[in-house]
């Protein structure tokens, strides 16, 4: 049923699933671990990827399969494998094809979890990774990759800096060393941002936050560009023989959708990372609203931005579209229909102002999370960052009194009104 010349509008609501007649209408919940089959060598024939079928949900199930199809159409890929968290998703997208000894560039302003991924918990799997400044020029970018470079890795913005990614620079770095460019795309969705179309090979997401929208689920996914050439030497596990496959050879078995489909048959297969039927119906019913919510989301944050600028309480304010925004360039070059509804803001005063504000607030709340219909928000140096140094936050974009909004989807005058009343009650 999919039709490739429909906009993004009519994938949300008609993507990913197509009923046969007598079908259920709506994407159905198959709540099942295993499915039933009559001949052996049918079922033999799936596990030596000679057919495509379902026999265990933790490498495939059909509600996941559906809202992974929707993705894939969304963002013009050749394929998605859906998992358990965003953490879980970037993490299988970087093993997939990094092992002991290579290494990695990466934008250093990054989201905090990612950070520490990145930077710790890899390096400790003989991973190097090098972090580089979203303003180095490309020729210091290139500098900074080896032999063993792998891949480069960047947020379309970053979180909560708010870094617009310069796709043009990074991308042409990593086509000059044959690498592919991997895109934490999460903040902007793909109706604010298709990496693919600016230069990006794989797409990651935490479907958490701004997908889901409702704050119900935990998840993530990963989606392949096919736009990537696995042959030029530097990825022999996508190239040659996979001795658990029989010697299956991912590139000339399966072309250009080779590294999504090792990834949902090995690493999936064996970190068991997979995401669960029902927090995949949720996640396809989010998309169904998606170019709705995500319009909503950017309209109201460049509202409380315009108005916090001109706050006597409020010593700075950086959101991508305010004109004088350091990133307002690379922002109206990539984002086509709005900048997300992230946006953060420091409170004149002492340390404790954030807190009093935060304290003061009546329809914000705070809350751990972003990319909710609901306005919230957090101080990141206290709480989602609190683990990095005072040289390791200010590298990651977030000073310390820094607070960061996730403007909801409430009608933007009550929103306005909550957060002056708050900041006006601070002594």
């Amino acid at each position: 049923m999919f039709n490739e010349n429909w906009k993004d509008e009519t994938i949300c609501i008609q993507g990913g699933y197509t009923p046969k007649s007598g079908e259920a209408r709506i994407l159905p919940i198959v709540q099942s671990t295993t499915y039933k089959y009559e001949d052996p060598d049918q079922v033999a024939n799936l596990f030596d990827l000679k057919e495509e079928g379902f026999f265990y949900s933790r490498i495939g199930n059909p509600t996941v399969a559906g809202f992974e199809q929707k993705l894939t159409e969304l963002e013009g890929g050749v394929g998605a494998v859906a998992t358990a968290s965003g953490q879980s998703a970037i993490t299988l997208a970087v093993l997939n094809i990094c092992t002991k000894g290579d290494h990695i560039v990466a934008s250093s302003n990054l989201y905090g979890g990612t950070f520490t991924l990145l930077s710790s918990t890899l390096n400790k799997l003989g991973i190097d990774v090098t972090l580089v400044s979203p303003d180095a020029s490309r020729e210091e970018i290139l500098n900074k990759c080896t032999d063993k470079t792998k891949l480069i890795y960047g947020e379309t913005m970053a979180n909560p800096s708010l870094n617009i990614l310069d796709f043009d620079k990074f991308s042409s770095v990593a086509k000059e060393i044959g690498v592919p460019f991997i895109v934490d795309n999460t903040l902007m969705t793909s109706k604010l941002c298709k990496p693919l179309k600016h230069g990006a090979n794989i797409v990651v997401y935490s479907a958490t936050k701004y997908i889901d929208g409702h704050a119900t689920s935990v998840g993530g996914a990963i989606v392949d560009g096919g736009n990537f050439d696995w042959n030029n030497g530097k990825f022999k596990s996508l190239s040659e023989p996979d001795p658990t496959y029989h010697g299956t050879n991912f590139s000339e078995s399966f072309k250009n959708a080779a590294y999504i489909v090792k990834l949902r048959v090995t690493l999936l297969r064996d970190f068991g990372a997979c995401l669960s039927p029902f927090n995949a119906f949720l996640f396809n019913l989010g998309l169904e609203t998606l170019h709705l919510r995500m319009e909503r989301h950017s309209d109201n944050a460049l509202k409380l931005a315009k108005f916090l600028k001109d706050h006597p309480k409020v010593s700075w304010v950086n959101y991508p579209l305010l004109e004088n925004n350091k990133n307002y360039d690379n922002a109206k070059k990539y984002l086509k229909y709005g900048a997300s509804g992230i946006l953060t803001f420091g409170i004149k005063g002492n340390d404790d102002a954030a807190k009093v504000f935060t304290k003061n607030l009546s329809l914000a709340a705070l809350v751990v999370h972003i990319g909710d219909a609901r306005t919230s928000v957090i101080h990141p140096a206290s709480t989602t960052h609190r683990q990095l140094s005072e040289e390791q936050l200010i590298s990651s974009g977030v000073p310390k009194d820094l607070v960061r909004v996730s403007v909801g989807i409430e009608n933007a005058d009550d929103i306005i009104k909550d957060f002056d009343q708050a900041l006006n009650n601070i002594k």
